[in-house]
């Protein structure tokens, strides 16, 4: 989420659309190798549930294409969602909202509906049957619970024992101190994350994290957290694709984002043939015919197209299904090998007073009209995160196993009988669709990105201040739904927190979405009680970073979680208006009028007009790498804390003293290192690349490149020249990256973490070292205590 603007929108060529629109690229299904059988409990399960059907949906469940019937009445009712009833009278902005890739989806779904047939031996048969075998999906014979507590999984808390034993390795050659000279509890939990932004950020993020990679500081880590596009970072390094190395999810990005995801020859290619076909539609059908009341919606699309675009490698043939279930990546963390990856998605809670939540008569759901004239109290979000050991939402103080997403449960258990068989766990391309679902924003967030584009329209005047003035109610109705994950805590109200809204007891399915809804940063999950997390290293990518100060709004959450040490006040420095600068320069009393009028002038040139391709100056804007440290200092006063000092305010200076100083103190809190992606007049150019043979460039791409290819796409510029805020290319809504804008973007965000690898390696070490010292004063504490009641015979 949060891109600050909407450029030109991808289209594509007329003849590709009419080829497409005729059919021309539909593929035969191959043949499928047999399916192993199941074992012998589950297969009484299966006869016991003959009585429904031979494929357990009913009569009407026979129907040819029964269960994708819905899906044109639902890209009907997302169409004219906006636009109508109350919201007529704000003008027409579904143009703006309904996502551009739609518009291929009813050929689409036209084409999956033949290849999906429920008819025995059709590929939804195969993977249903594959489904229900223990042997192939073990965790369907698991039973699950759900775990009610605030503390850590037992599987994170061994994690982060073998992980502190794995860091000493690294940080010894990071900070250049003997290995047996460091002691475990020494060691800094660190955790680095990535912002929202799609393609942009996972982009981008890769180069970051390269960059931290090639420094030694990312052996350091012990958490990666992501929102949106970082979530599909953290996907890819943990595929058998990456295989943990970013050097190689930067080819893999190169040789994938040339095509569009939903451009239409690509993409049906990949959903309709073996072996990709099975793998990438597998938890579609799961979800379609093992949950009854599972909806469909274009998140579920999405993350198909998302998942044959970015989880299938060049070599088509080399897809894997490891790649699909979350929990998978556990093998990644055995002995702590890799830093835990933490997952993101955030549920709307909208309190909502007077309003059947369905019609008994009608059976019919209140439309966003009725639901925003009976909303009265402020709507908020609630956190959910997912790691490969669980899925957890803190505010719940409630979690499920990974391997158990997807299944229905109550009071606590999952519901394992004849007539609710289990389904396999739910699967990674339905869960990168909700992670970057930014496309489900409330009325409120699309009117916010749109508005620069409308301001020259006729009547603009009068339609934004009908639109400003209604904001408490857009900010309540999302005009496209959220996806459903089953809904784990029904029937729990009297285990869980009293602050747990009644509305999460009566709903079978959460609605999660984009986390980038709430904060396009992830630092929440890293302020966990537990996680304990010392220093902070977040990678900005967000449209809109000099707009919106995401590290500021942790502010309100800390406060409210009681989280301490987190520093006030961090983040982009708010745009001092004229009134307040020259109330600033008042207050020396021996100031005279003319100095005040000449400062005041001086002020007013030099606000804003700093070149794009000039180094932010120390002092008056944040620079490529910006620190902070919070404070654990217990406050006697009620009064807003002070905002927190920024550090190395002189990054160029030889005397660090007084940062050192801040970081070592005893009761120095978390350490934030804030890494916002912006121009580097300094980044290097790309290096010319090695010449390629013919035959191996044409067998690299698949695709045509003469279909695939926009012929209005720039080339990407260097990385010295690039600017997130202006190049149409860095867009949230681009879906495009040639391999020469791949290369640009890594260039740029080495760069700027090269601005700052020093400054990094300081902080490190100063917390090392306060770590150290807190230890070594609490034993030497001890230790006389001990002496003290010690009496001599």
């Amino acid at each position: 989420m949060g891109a600050a603007r909407v450029p030109r929108l991808w289209t594509v060529p007329p003849a590709a659309l009419a080829a497409y629109t005729a059919g021309e690229w539909s593929q035969p299904r191959q043949s499928r190798a047999s399916y192993s059988t199941s074992r012998t409990r589950y297969k009484d399960l299966e006869s016991s549930k003959s009585n429904a059907g031979s494929d357990g949906l009913g009569e009407e469940g026979k129907h040819d294409g029964s269960i994708w019937s819905n899906i044109g009445h639902k890209l009907d009712e997302v169409k004219q969602t906006v636009g109508s009833g109350e919201w007529a009278d704000v003008g027409s902005i579904k143009g703006y909202i309904i996502p551009d890739w739609t518009r291929f989806l009813p050929a689409t779904v036209q084409k999956l509906q033949r290849e999906l047939s429920l008819s025995p031996g059709s590929l939804a048969d195969d993977i249903w049957k594959e489904a229900r075998d223990p042997d192939i999906n073990p965790e369907i014979l698991r039973d699950a619970e759900v775990r009610v507590s605030g503390d850590l999984c037992d599987e994170e808390q061994e994690f982060r024992q073998q992980r502190q034993r794995k860091v000493v390795k690294a940080l010894s050659s990071y900070l250049n101190i003997p290995e047996e000279d460091i002691h475990p509890d020494d060691v800094p939990v660190i955790a680095m994350c990535g912002s929202g932004g799609g393609l942009r950020a996972l982009v981008a993020g890769t180069g970051s994290y390269l960059a931290a990679q090639e420094a030694g500081l990312w052996d350091c880590i012990t958490y990666t957290a992501g929102v949106s596009g970082s979530c599909w970072l953290q996907t890819l390094y943990h595929s058998s694709i990456a295989q943990r190395d970013f050097d190689k999810l930067v080819d893999h990005l190169k040789n994938r984002l040339g095509a569009h995801i939903a451009f239409p020859p690509a993409a049906l290619n990949l959903l309709t043939t073996a072996p990709t076909n099975k793998y990438l539609l597998g938890g579609f059908v799961e979800k379609l015919k093992g949950d009854p009341g599972a909806d469909f919606g274009l998140v579920d699309i999405y993350g198909l197209l998302l998942a044959a675009r970015l989880l299938v490698p060049r070599g088509e043939l080399g897809v894997s299904d490891a790649d699909f279930k979350l929990s998978n990546q556990r093998a990644n963390l055995i002995n702590g090998a890799h830093p835990l990856p933490i997952y993101t998605a955030v549920r709307h809670e909208i309190p909502v007073e007077a309003v059947k939540h369905e019609d008994d008569q009608t059976k019919k759901h209140p439309t966003p009209e009725q639901l925003a004239k009976e909303s009265r109290n402020e709507a908020w979000f609630q956190w959910f995160e997912f790691t490969p050991y669980e899925f957890f939402c803190e505010e719940l103080n409630a979690g499920i196993p990974t391997w158990a997403l997807g299944r229905h449960f109550s009071a606590g258990r999952s519901e394992v009988s004849a007539e609710n068989l289990p389904i396999p766990e739910l699967r990674i391309p339905g869960l990168m669709g909700v992670w970057g679902s930014a496309f489900c924003a409330t009325l409120s967030h699309y009117y916010k990105e749109i508005r620069p584009l409308v301001r020259g329209l006729a009547g603009f005047g009068g339609i934004d201040s009908l639109i400003q003035g209604k904001n408490q109610d857009l900010i309540k109705v999302h005009p496209i739904d959220p996806a459903g994950i089953p809904n784990y805590v029904m029937g729990m109200k009297d285990q869980l927190p009293d602050s747990c809204p009644e509305s999460i007891f009566r709903n079978e399915h959460l609605r999660l979405m984009d986390a980038g809804m709430s904060n396009n940063l992830p630092i929440y999950p890293l302020l966990r009680p537990g996680r304990d997390v010392d220093i902070i290293v977040a990678f900005d990518a967000s449209a809109d970073v000099k707009q919106e100060n995401w590290l500021s709004v942790v502010d309100g959450y800390a406060r409210q979680r009681g989280v301490k040490g987190w520093p006030v006040g961090a983040g982009w420095p708010k745009d001092a208006s004229l009134k307040d600068t020259e109330n600033a320069l008042r207050e020396p009393e021996n100031i005279s009028e003319e100095q005040l009028t000449e400062k005041l002038a001086d002020a007013k040139n030099n606000t804003g007009n700093q070149p794009a391709d000039q180094k932010p100056k120390s002092g008056t804007d944040l620079g490529y790498c910006n620190v902070w440290v919070g404070t654990t200092e217990e406050r006697t006063s009620n009064d807003e804390p002070p905002p927190s000092k920024r550090l190395f305010d002189s990054p160029h200076s030889e005397d660090h003293s007084e940062s050192e100083f801040h970081l070592m103190r005893p009761d120095a809190g978390i350490a934030v290192i804030y890494f916002p992606l912006i121009p580097n007049s300094s980044a290097p150019d790309i290096p010319p690349k090695p010449r390629v043979h013919p035959r191996a460039a044409a067998q690299s791409m698949r695709q045509d490149s003469s279909q695939t290819k926009d012929p209005e796409l720039p080339l990407a510029p260097h990385p010295n020249s690039i600017d997130p805020a202006v190049d149409d290319f860095l867009s949230t809504w681009n879906f495009i990256y040639t391999p020469e804008q791949v290369d640009s973007v890594v260039g740029l965000a080495k760069a700027n973490f090269s601005e700052g690898e020093e400054q990094t390696r300081r902080v490190v070490r100063a917390v090392y070292e306060r770590k150290k010292s807190d230890r070594l004063q609490k034993e030497a504490a001890e230790l006389r205590k001990k002496m003290e009641g010690f009496v001599p015979l």
